[in-house]
């Protein structure tokens, strides 16, 4: 696979709802991650000012019984009709549904596929062959039973993943959570008896991880005690592991600073290019990437640290988010430079330029096959696919054969190291998402369709663009019925993000469909600066002192809204999680005249204390350091410091998890119960499990996902 100085995804703060990558089973999981059983308050120098600090204690019996009767509160209030039980039934259906497209990944001769449904609600680890799966019913053969598991052993397990040893693909190393926390057990796994591997490698719950380099050997990133953490609670020490010896002899094989983001040693086990690779990620947009030799010494592929260094078979790939000049030329920030990386590393600077952003493209991602990459793009926030193939006179560019016309696009491999096959998947808010499987080169076959969960026939998919405060155009989509009366009275929500450089794209939701648009509700979706729709330059220009240009660009699509008669403030509620609770809680906070209903998920809301919050201090190159100078610009959009309890606000629905450890559940906790002293229309719930998401089952998302929307609708119609 294509080795990246930085995977973020255990790292990004990020709910993104209804939108984003095609998932084709985005209703069947959370789409945010994972604590540990006991997560900790992390919160050095609790300010003693704070009333509400004893909120932060996650697991303390006062605060839980605090949370316990909000939680009967809310219920009270909105569950307590047919209506809701109705809602709170389909919503479940739509995750528990058999006739959504399994997503598979190839491991040796099967496709495995990671499922949820009404008889498995912890999940089943399975596989099948491609001429099974290409039958609209496959047989599947279970390989790991997480229900059973947890049964057996008395937890309740949560699947992260499993990652297993080329070439023979008998081992797998894998990874659990209690609850769905980011902190996780790795375990051994025989694949070829479907049998835990007696006195294999074992990874204790923590945050971190184990990779193969061997079937032998093992690098291990976790919590080795004595401040082997980083400030933002992700190893800071990477070790080699040999079977049969205990974990406290592994080898050291890099130590990062304590104010690091994280650590990580990884094996790149590409036919031919094996190589061993260390990742010193610095902050969340910087780290170095350095190749590690037989001897353990590291050289560093040096670049400069904001680049995102990509290696695949012989190539370099450098993806650049600040512009660069090197050897008299500059190259633009958002442009894919390519060179062979046995060339970089002997000193030559000769970069073929792969791709050149403009002012409404960007790039959002790329995926390799055996003998080819594929770029895709963004152009005003709309997908578009082409391919290039390096030979011996350079490379060349194609179209991408077959590749649909409409809504989002997601692209990645088969088998990157046999085969030029992909997966195509293709989604926008009203059309279900369909799988392909595509040759490149060669029309796509179309292999699963996901059934329609909701009744669009009524409703068309808009985009405008609104006119932010410095005179910026901010593209957003509409999602309405095509025969909306313009009167202004229209129950409209507005999602949103704008953070950690995340596009916002199409994508079919069945709970959104319908708990929202089947009912009659507009939609919208704001492209706001944070994100990635325009490439670094979007993103970089909402970074820190510069935030408050998110959330008047959310602000001027609400406001575009009403202007197009759409709807009205009275009828307009809007909805964000983690970042985009931030996003939300600013609109509570900073424009409550034009929302008649906000609903703030897991999110960021106490910026003061965020860095010393969990994972808190790893976005500190988002938001800025706010036990310095910076806390100067930071209180302008930290909402549980901007709240005023004489001012008015709109109704407001709060919802976080216990076992949250990546945002702490206090942030949403201490907003609520200030909301609440100050006799404020305000509901709260707190899901025992689910991690940084709604939930670790589907009962327990449906739930939540049908408070949410009883909520709305009781506010807005």
């Amino acid at each position: 696979m294509p080795i990246s100085s930085l995977t973020r995804c255990g790292f990004i703060l990020g709910l993104v709802l209804g939108s984003g990558p095609a998932a084709l089973a985005a209703d069947a999981q959370d789409t945010m991650a994972p604590p540990s059983p006991d997560a900790p308050a992390a919160s050095p120098a609790t300010p003693t000012t704070d009333p509400y600090a004893w909120l932060e204690d996650v697991t303390g019996a006062k605060p839980l019984a605090w949370v316990h009767t909000q939680n009967a509160r809310a219920d009270a209030e909105l569950a307590d009709t047919p209506a809701f039980a109705r809602r709170e039934a389909d919503i479940r259906a739509i995750l528990d549904s058999e006739a959504k497209i399994p997503e598979v990944e190839k491991i040796g001769d099967f496709y495995y596929n990671f499922w949820k449904d009404a008889q498995h609600e912890r999940g089943l680890w399975r596989r099948t062959t491609l001429d099974e799966y290409r039958k609209p019913d496959p047989k599947w053969e279970t390989v790991i039973d997480l229900d059973a598991l947890g049964a057996a052993e008395g937890e309740k397990w949560v699947w992260h993943g499993a990652d297993c040893l080329k070439p023979a693909y008998e081992r797998c190393l894998v990874a659990l959570s209690r609850g769905g926390s980011d902190a996780d057990v790795t375990r051994e796994f025989d694949l070829t008896n479907r049998q835990w591997v007696k006195d294999g490698f074992f990874r204790p719950e923590s945050k971190g991880s184990l990779g193969w380099i061997d079937r032998d050997t093992v690098f291990v990133q976790t919590d080795f005690g004595d401040a082997s953490m980083t400030t933002s609670g992700y190893p800071r020490i990477a070790k080699r592991w040999q079977r049969g010896t205990p974990l406290a002899s592994a080898a050291l094989v890099y130590e990062g600073k304590p104010a690091d983001l994280a650590v990580t040693a990884f094996h790149d086990t590409t036919p031919g290019f094996a190589r061993d690779f260390v990742s010193r990620a610095l902050d969340f947009y910087s780290d170095e990437l350095y190749l590690r030799g037989d001897d353990g010494a590291l050289q560093k592929i040096d670049v400069p640290d904001s680049v995102i260094k990509s290696v695949h078979r012989e190539w370099l790939l450098l993806q650049l988010r600040d512009p660069w000049t090197v050897e008299g030329k500059t190259y633009a920030a958002g442009a894919l430079l390519a060179t062979h990386l046995d060339d970089f590393m002997a000193g030559k600077r000769a970069f073929d330029v792969l791709f050149a952003p403009s002012a409404s493209t960007s790039l959002e991602n790329f995926a390799w096959t055996r003998h080819h990459l594929v770029l895709n793009a963004l152009d005003d926030v709309k997908n578009r696919l082409s391919v290039l193939t390096p030979g011996a006179d350079g490379w060349t560019t194609s179209t991408f054969v077959g590749a649909p016309g409409f809504g989002t696009l997601g692209v990645r491999a088969v088998d990157e190291d046999a085969s030029d096959a992909v997966w195509l998947t293709a989604t926008d808010y009203l059309t279900p998402s369909t799988l392909a499987l595509a040759e490149v080169g060669r029309q796509p076959e179309v292999l699963k369709t996901m059934p329609a969960f909701f009744d669009a026939s009524k409703d068309v998919i808009e985009q405008h663009f609104a006119v932010s405060k410095d005179g910026t155009r901010v593209p957003y989509f509409l999602v309405r019925p095509k025969d909306l009366a313009f009167d202004g009275t229209a129950p409209t929500l507005l999602y949103g993000y704008g953070g950690f450089e995340v596009s916002l794209t199409p994508a079919y939701s069945g709970i959104v469909g319908k708990g929202w648009l089947e009912a009659g509700g507009v939609y919208a979706v704001a492209n706001i600066r944070g994100g990635g729709e325009y490439g670094p330059r979007w993103h970089q220009a909402a970074l820190k002192q510069n935030r408050h240009k998110a959330y008047e660009d959310f602000a001027a699509v609400a406001q575009d809204l009403v202007a197009r008669r759409i709807t009205t403030p009275a009828h307009l509620g809007t909805m964000g999680g983690s970042n985009g609770g931030l996003l939300v809680g600013n609109m509570l906070t900073q424009y409550p005249e034009l929302f008649g209903a906000v609903v703030v998920q897991v999110p960021l809301l106490d910026m003061k204390r965020y860095s010393h919050l969990l994972a808190g201090a790893s976005w500190m190159a988002e938001y800025g350091d706010p036990d310095t100078a910076d806390w100067n610009y930071i209180r302008t959009f930290s909402p549980y410091q901007l709240f005023d309890p004489k001012r008015d606000y709109p109704p407001v629905f709060f919802w976080t998890t216990t076992r949250d450890d990546r945002v702490h559940p206090a942030h949403a906790r201490k907003m609520a119960a200030e909301m609440l002293a100050a006799d404020k229309d305000v509901r709260y719930y707190e899901n025992t499990e689910g991690g940084h998401g709604a939930g670790a089952t589907n009962q327990q998302a449906a739930h939540l996902w049908a408070l949410t929307y009883a909520f709305l609708w009781k506010e807005l119609e």
